[in-house]
């Protein structure tokens, strides 16, 4: 079938009757339910975006000949590279890049396993067909995607066989003809329930070897296979109109537990069971955590405009942008703005084709990047914060504004530079949403622990950094001076 629409989207949802729980109670319909239908009809907009731009959003599959999402697309130039880039940047700006888990995320990591589906092989040409026919599957359905990639956090500092309860994460119970049985608990799926279906990463594991291997999986599922459960966190969608919560009451994706109670797995969804080796290779070899990259990067920039242009439009309102701290902080977020979108140009220009036959981006670019932006976004957020001062705590709602009695009062006492009270404070909220509601403090820390914890992530990027050529320059200078040196053997 051709790309879905976004009334597919729903329907699909409100058939498969995935198990999610939220608030203490089991939902009957995610479609309807509060904490999810505002967040389902921002996701449904993404999919009609598709027919709405179908030149940049669409294009011929090479198997069914139907028109399939642009972010599934195998680029083998970096013509194709920048037109899916393009694709995931439409879908970006309908957020501001605030929908952190749009599908493209996952389709850019689904299109690099299959393509380099021979890597898993290694263990069995079986796991090499599944990998190819399900990127095949997912492409040609539109299949929208949760994920999950981490144990539980009970003791970070053993492996997961030394656990006090070795059952608790998710691990392999049996092999059976047809297929697996797994059990255990996983983190964090983001938009867990209101998609299709569920990829389990293949989580990386502290001691590759025998002892670990029962953890080391990945599969994907319908999101409604009997055993499967979402627990969801608490929604910072609190049923407020759009108006008081504007970023929130659309784009609250959701966090989950993921329990897998004796779940039945069939071959042809499995992609690695039973090595450790290969879990802990997997996104790197297959090039998947490039193409993921790539994607983020693209959301990020756009996330970034949007933030400057909040900033910008705070210092206008209130009449703040002749003052030098003021300008320091906008000329901040600009430098960031700048940056990024230099990581994202060399990239796309660096970009070599892979041996798995992928136009992939230059890495060593992306990897600085994604290491940098969860250091500078917290950053951005604390200069809104600023620009806003006691601005972002004087902000009414709109029946205040609404109010008979005091509506004409705050419309008039709040009114800014070039703005009236009603317009001012609307702006503000936005600002609000993004730095001080619940909503963006979770923006923060989705930001910060993106990619998993920067400091582990900076070490690795540390030690992997081709470190001898700019020792050996240092060498090189001061090797000019050799010629002088004493000759301490004769002291």
């Amino acid at each position: 079938m051709p790309a879905k629409t976004g009334q597919q989207y729903i329907d699909r949802l409100k058939a498969a009757k995935n198990n999610i729980y939220i608030h203490g109670e089991k939902v009957e319909d995610v479609t309807v339910h509060a904490a999810f239908k505002n967040v389902i009809k921002s996701m449904a907009a993404l999919y009609d975006l598709q027919y709405d731009k179908p030149e940049k959003m669409l294009y011929t599959s090479p198997t069914t000949g139907n028109q399939v999402g642009k972010t599934f697309l195998q680029p083998t130039t970096i013509e194709d590279l920048i037109a899916r880039r393009e694709a995931i940047t439409e879908w970006a700006r309908t957020s501001g890049g605030m929908l952190g888990r749009s599908p493209d995320y996952l389709n850019a990591e689904v299109m690099a396993m299959g393509v380099a589906h021979e890597f898993f092989n290694e263990a069995d040409p079986m796991y090499a067909a599944n990998a190819k026919k399900y990127y095949e599957y997912a492409r040609e359905n539109d299949i929208s995607l949760t994920h999950t990639l981490i144990h539980p956090q009970v003791n970070r500092a053993k492996a997961q066989y030394e656990q006090k309860d070795a059952n608790v994460a998710l691990h392999l119970v049996e092999k059976r003809s047809d297929g697996i049985i797994v059990d255990g608990i996983r983190l964090l799926a983001t938009q867990g329930g209101i998609t299709d279906e569920i990829l389990v990463f293949p989580s990386t594991v502290k001691k590759a070897g025998e002892l670990d291997d029962p953890y080391s999986l990945a599969f994907a599922i319908p999101n409604n296979t009997p055993g499967l459960k979402f627990i969801s966190r608490e929604s910072f969608d609190y049923g407020k109109n759009t108006w008081d919560h504007p970023l929130s009451a659309r784009f609250e994706e959701g966090d989950a537990i993921v329990s897998f109670e004796n779940v039945f797995v069939p071959w042809d969804r499995v992609f690695v069971c039973g090595n450790s080796s290969i879990c802990n290779r997997t996104f790197r070899e297959t090039n998947a955590v490039v193409h993921m990259a790539h994607q983020v990067l693209a959301k990020n920039i756009v996330k970034t405009e949007f933030l400057l242009g909040v900033a910008l439009c705070m210092m206008d309102a209130i009449g703040i942008e002749q003052f030098q701290h003021v300008q320091d902080k906008g000329t901040e977020i600009m430098l960031t703005l700048e940056t990024m979108k230099s990581h994202l140009y060399r990239a796309e220009h660096n970009a070599k084709m892979d041996k798995w036959g992928m136009m992939t981006p230059d890495y060593s670019t992306l990897d600085a990047a994604r290491n940098w932006y969860p250091r500078i976004y917290p950053r951005i957020v604390e200069i809104l914060r600023i620009l806003g001062a006691s601005g972002l705590m004087g902000i009414p709602t709109q029946a205040d504004f609404e109010n008979e009695e005091i509506g004409a009062i705050i419309h008039r006492g709040l009114q800014g530079k070039n703005l009236e009270g009603y317009e001012r404070v609307q702006l503000f909220r936005l600002a609000w949403d993004i730095t001080m509601s619940a909503f963006g403090s979770r923006q923060m820390h989705y930001e910060y622990y993106f990619f998993g914890d920067p400091v582990r992530m900076g070490m690795t990027y540390f030690e992997g950094f081709e470190k001898d050529q700019y020792k050996e320059m240092v060498n090189e200078f001061l090797k000019k001076d050799s010629s002088s040196k004493p000759n301490f053997a004769e002291v």
